[in-house]
């Protein structure tokens, strides 16, 4: 997490240092980003990099943090009491179509292909507690949700056959549950 130092900046100074590591993390595995490089596209002290983050892991989770956050609120979520397969398949699907021309995409990619098992991003959205109290096909579809959106990141000539299989499995699992 940020300190209250970063979260404190000035807006424009903020965004400056989440464009640099944004840029850095984009181009760059996570076994082979820099601080010296975020420093120098910030235009900040390395020391300021340590008073804004506690590491470069910090300010990886961080900036993942703000593209999930910035990607998901794209995303017309339509709230049903019942387990609906046209659902899961629209939010995969627009949750495909905001990475099409969104400045996270590369981040997102390089996350799924070479930072994945590096770091272990913290989330409050389908945290495990928050995922076992789901009924079963909603904990499927959430679960199959996102590994079909992370196979299209490292498959993306593939889109089309994954998304017919996600959209056959949920009308199953839509079949299942009635």
């Amino acid at each position: 997490m940020p300190t209250a130092t970063f979260n404190n900046l000035k807006p424009e100074k903020k965004q400056l240092v989440t464009q640099a590591l944004l840029h850095e993390f984009s181009t760059h595995s996570f076994a082979d980003a820099q601080v010296a490089r975020i420093v120098k596209d910030a235009g900040i002290a390395r020391g300021a990099f340590y008073k804004y983050f506690a590491d470069l892991a910090d300010a990886y989770i961080y900036l993942y943090g703000v593209a999930m956050r910035d990607i998901h609120a794209s995303i017309n979520f339509q709230q049903t009491d019942q387990y609906s397969a046209a659902n899961y398949l629209s939010y995969a699907e627009q949750f495909l179509a905001s990475l099409a021309n969104n400045p996270y995409r590369e981040l997102i990619r390089r996350h799924f292909t070479e930072n994945e098992g590096a770091l272990q991003i913290p989330t409050t959205l389908n945290s495990p507690e928050k995922l076992a109290v789901l009924p079963a096909p909603d904990w499927a579809a959430t679960i199959l949700s996102h590994e079909v959106i992370r196979q299209i990141m490292l498959y993306p000539d593939m889109q089309k056959s994954l998304l017919a299989k996600f959209a056959t499995t949920l009308d199953q699992l839509e079949g299942s549950h009635r």
